[in-house]
């Protein structure tokens, strides 16, 4: 027996490529490089009857995959997930055969055929099954939820519960919630009885981005809560994910009670003119809010390469006010705030401010200014 085999189980199957190609992919994102079992660089390929499971772990987040395949002979195998899916994605359309009954896994499509080194399917980790009540979602809303919140979360691992998405009872519904210190972003989901009342967990971000990849419109998300970690269920993908421990931020002190004066412009037109205006901008160079009676002025200031300035219709009442905002954050808030007009709420340079859809309070986004002379 070759070097570095363990026990072998062998998978013969037919599938199209394109069917296959995807399932290699998407399972593959869970697969890691940077664990210390080099196993988990791999798919494990389970085969039973005609239904082949696809499986990509690193111990915290596991995807798998369930296809029909043409069976030939029921096993185990697990393959290099980058290569595997590379190989069957550049062979030409049609069947493409997985065969690891001898002593190389064959990956054949056409007149091409790949050898490939074997990894031992027995130092996989066994698929960890969800244990609790299964509830059923609508998609269409947690996508747009996922949407609206996940990009706010940190990717610093130095904070780990501010890389998570807080999912909390809100009412007789569902609340989502990240931070990464310097935003804020708050989605209800009024109807998800997901959670007991008083409940929360704190879901990985990574977690939840997969999720919201897979998403349609008209699916059926099934979420499977256990103690220490939760799995979703979207047709034949199967999401699990470790809960983060920890306790999240009080988030609701940052959230002003008092609701100051506003001002009131059109979204697409915002964002057009942020996208343009920060053309300018260097890296940290923030953009500049002026906001008046009648008109919103947006403005950056580049040393080196000189000065935009651009100024829009709006509404506001109050004291003429200058916020300046980093414009990527500034510009994912409004690209994920409903609605044809936002309001900008902000009592003085120094305080968070709140972006707000004018016809919804099912979503808010705060913003942390950035200090400027």
């Amino acid at each position: 027996m070759p070097r570095g085999w363990g026990k072998r189980v062998p998978v013969k199957f037919r599938c199209e490529r394109d069917v296959l190609v995807e399932a290699l992919a998407m399972a593959g994102r869970a697969s890691t490089t940077r664990n210390a079992l080099p196993v988990l660089s791999g798919v494990k390929l389970t085969l039973t009857g005609d239904r082949l499971s696809v499986t990509g772990s690193d111990l915290e987040l596991t995807i798998t995959v369930t296809i029909d395949v043409a069976g030939a002979a029921d096993g185990i195998a697990v393959l290099p997930a980058k290569l595997a899916a590379d190989i069957v994605r550049h062979f030409e359309p049609g069947a493409i055969e997985i065969d690891a009954t001898g002593e190389r896994p064959r990956v054949s499509g056409g007149r091409s055929e790949f050898f490939l080194n074997s990894i031992p399917a027995d130092e996989y980790p066994a698929r960890h099954e969800a244990v609790g009540e299964s509830v059923t979602l609508a998609a269409g809303d947690l996508a747009e939820g996922l949407r609206q919140v996940v990009k706010a979360a940190s990717t610093d691992d130095s904070r780990p519960v501010l890389t998570g998405v807080l999912m909390t009872s809100e009412g007789e519904g569902l609340r989502l919630v990240s931070t990464d210190s310097y935003r804020l972003a708050v989605r209800d989901l009024p109807g998800a009885a997901v959670l007991k009342a008083g409940q929360q967990v704190l879901v990985p971000s990574k977690a939840l981005n997969e999720v919201a990849r897979i998403l349609g419109e008209d699916d059926d998300v099934s979420l499977v809560l256990g103690d220490n970690d939760v799995t979703f269920e979207v047709g034949s993908v199967s999401v699990s994910t470790q809960l983060i421990q920890g306790d999240f931020p009080d988030y609701g002190k940052l959230i002003p009670q008092e609701r100051p004066s506003a001002l009131v412009v059109n979204r697409q037109l915002f964002m057009d003119a942020l996208r343009r205006v920060k053309l300018m901008a260097a890296e940290h160079t923030p953009v500049r809010l002026g906001m008046s009676t009648d008109a919103l002025v947006l403005r950056t200031v580049n040393t080196d390469l000189g000065e935009a300035v651009e100024e829009l219709d709006a509404s506001y009442q109050g004291e003429e006010l200058s916020v300046a905002f980093n414009p990527e954050f500034l510009l994912h808030g409004l690209e994920v705030t409903p609605g044809d007009d936002v309001s900008v709420e902000s009592t003085d340079a120094s305080k968070p401010a709140m972006l707000r859809a004018v016809d919804t309070d099912e979503f808010l986004y705060l913003l942390m200014p950035v200090r400027v002379s």
